[in-house]
C-alpha cells in the first residue's frame, strides 16, 4: 500500500455505516475534506476507551525510540500479530480508519501513474489499524499504522499490498479490549472485503504532492 488515502466524509457518514448509536458518539455533519492524506500527520482514529467509543487525532507513523529509521507507516497483516515490532499493538492498540479511499501508484512505461482505489458502491472504507493506546494521549512518534494484506486479482497490476478494509459488522469486535489476539487474527483473515468489492480509476499525478488537498484529486482523468 502506498502511503496516501482520503478521508472526506463526514463523521455522520462513517458512523451510520456502522449503526454507532446517538449516544455513543457526538455526531457531526460537516464533511472531514482531507483529500490526500499523508504519513506524519494527524488522522481521526476509531477506538474503544473504558467501554466506549472515541474519535481522537493520532499521529499517522509508529517508531518506537530504539527505531532509528523513519516512522513505519503500514504493518503486514500476516505477521503483525506475532511479530517484535507491532505484538503489543496488535494485543491493545486495535483501532480503525474511517476512509473513502485510497491512492496507489502503478508503474506505465517509465512514468507512474496515480490510481484511486474505492468501494464500487462508494461506501465508507473501515481500514484496521494498531498503535500504541491510549490514544488521547500524546505518544510523539509512536502513533499508528494502517494493517495491509496482498493484492490477488485485478488489483495486484495496481499493486502488491492493500489496506485491509473490514466489513462494518465486524467493527465493535474488532475494537473490544476483550477480543482475544487470537479471535482478532481470525476477523483480519475471515472479515476482509475482497478485492471484488473495489474499483479504481486514474487521477491527477497532484496527488504526489501533500500540498495539493482539494476534491479534484479523487476525479477521473485519461492518462496522457
Amino acid at each position: 500500500m502506498c502511503g496516501r488515502f482520503a478521508q472526506y466524509s463526514s463523521r455522520d457518514d462513517y458512523f451510520d455505516a456502522l449503526k454507532i448509536e446517538d449516544d455513543e458518539l457526538i455526531y457531526d455533519p460537516q464533511p472531514i475534506g482531507r483529500y490526500n492524506v499523508a504519513p506524519g500527520t494527524k488522522v481521526l482514529l476509531l477506538n474503544q476507551r473504558n467501554e466506549h467509543l472515541h474519535l481522537d487525532p493520532v499521529y499517522w507513523g509508529y517508531g518506537p525510540e530504539w527505531w532509528n529509521k523513519q516512522p513505519l507507516i503500514n504493518a503486514r497483516g500476516e505477521t503483525a500479530a506475532t511479530g517484535r515490532m507491532f505484538k503489543p499493538l496488535w494485543v491493545h492498540g486495535r483501532a480503525i480508519v474511517p476512509a473513502d479511499g485510497w491512492f496507489e501508484w502503478k508503474k506505465e512505461g517509465d512514468k507512474k501513474q496515480p490510481y484511486f482505489i474505492y468501494h464500487k458502491q462508494h461506501l465508507p472504507l473501515f481500514f484496521a489499524a494498531i498503535g500504541k493506546a491510549p490514544y488521547n494521549k500524546e505518544h510523539g512518534h509512536e502513533g499508528f499504522v494502517i494493517v495491509t494484506a496482498a493484492s490477488q486479482k485485478g488489483m495486484v497490476d495496481i499493486h502488491d499490498r492493500r489496506p485491509l478494509v473490514l466489513t462494518a459488522d465486524v467493527i465493535s469486535e474488532w475494537l473490544d479490549s476483550n477480543t482475544s489476539a487470537r479471535r482478532a487474527e481470525e476477523i483480519a483473515h475471515d472479515a476482509a472485503l475482497p478485492e471484488k468489492a473495489f474499483t479504481w480509476h486514474p487521477v491527477d499525478k497532484a496527488v504526489g504532492s501533500i500540498k495539493n488537498q482539494d476534491a479534484n484529486l479523487i476525479n477521473e482523468i485519461t492518462p496522457d
